[in-house]
């Protein structure tokens, strides 16, 4: 009788400690600069991805004011629940994201997370030192001309292997070729960098891979003329970034011409 009264006790606990989950998870404190608002979680569980009307009234400043939102979400811990398995039903119907995002292949850089995004809000084409080549650019025109992004970012990183590879001329099968892509922006840095212009120094790391990052989005610009174009009219920005590894922080490059 004593055990029975027991588990009856424990299975009470229990229940209580779930209905107490249950609201906290109710509300969730959103902080929008001068005010604290609370938000009803089962709303942000049931957030949508984007339909073809609504990325149809973004402009590209939305969506340049979006990832930097969500990389500040990202570095603050200010992360929403979403409902993963409902957005891959969704999404399952078509695709309209926000933006198309050139990264680099290093496992440190996870670009939905660094962006606190979801499913079907971003095409992201990943490749060793973020370089371009035609079926990047490719990838690029359809996200922004046949699906409707609205933005493209060139995304580098701190202590890129490719970067530093580069540097010291690193010969390896099908690595060679790829490497050589990043070697324009190895030779500018070169021409200003005050200080040891080796793989050693993170600073001229980090310059050669600034140079890189704006040497792509002048390829973009001269090699796509769909892209230029587009860029031209105002339907999209192409941009550039670096990702601090350290911070988590992306540090935008807005004005690169």
């Amino acid at each position: 009788m004593r055990f029975f009264c027991f588990v009856i006790f424990v299975v009470s606990l229990v229940g209580l400690g779930a209905c107490k989950q249950k609201s906290a998870l109710k509300e969730h404190e959103f902080n929008t600069g001068n005010d604290t608002v609370m938000i009803d979680t089962e709303d942000i569980l049931k957030t949508d991805i984007l339909t073809k009307e609504q990325q149809d009234k973004l402009k590209p400043t939305d969506v340049l004011s979006r990832l930097k939102k969500g990389n500040q979400d990202f570095t603050e811990d200010n992360l929403t629940i979403r409902n993963t398995t409902e957005r891959v039903r969704k999404a399952s119907l078509g695709q309209y994201p926000k933006a198309v995002i050139l990264s680099c292949l290093d496992s440190r850089v996870p670009v939905e997370d660094i962006f606190h995004s979801g499913i079907g809000n971003l095409f992201v084409v990943r490749v060793a030192g973020n370089i371009i080549n035609d079926d990047i650019l490719g990838s690029m025109e359809y996200a922004c001309k046949v699906s409707g992004a609205k933005l493209v970012l060139v995304l580098g990183h701190e202590y890129c292997g490719a970067i530093k590879s580069s540097i010291d001329g690193v010969e390896l099968g099908n690595i060679t070729k790829l490497l050589n892509k990043i070697k324009p922006a190895v030779g500018v840095a070169r021409m200003t960098f005050q200080g040891e212009a080796v793989s050693s120094n993170p600073k001229f790391v980090e310059a050669v891979c600034e140079n890189n990052v704006k040497l792509g989005i002048a390829e973009i610009r001269r090699k796509s003329p769909i892209l230029k174009e587009m860029e031209a009219k105002k339907e999209i920005l192409i941009v550039g970034a670096v990702y601090d590894m350290k911070t988590g922080k992306v540090e935008m490059f807005e004005d690169a011409q």
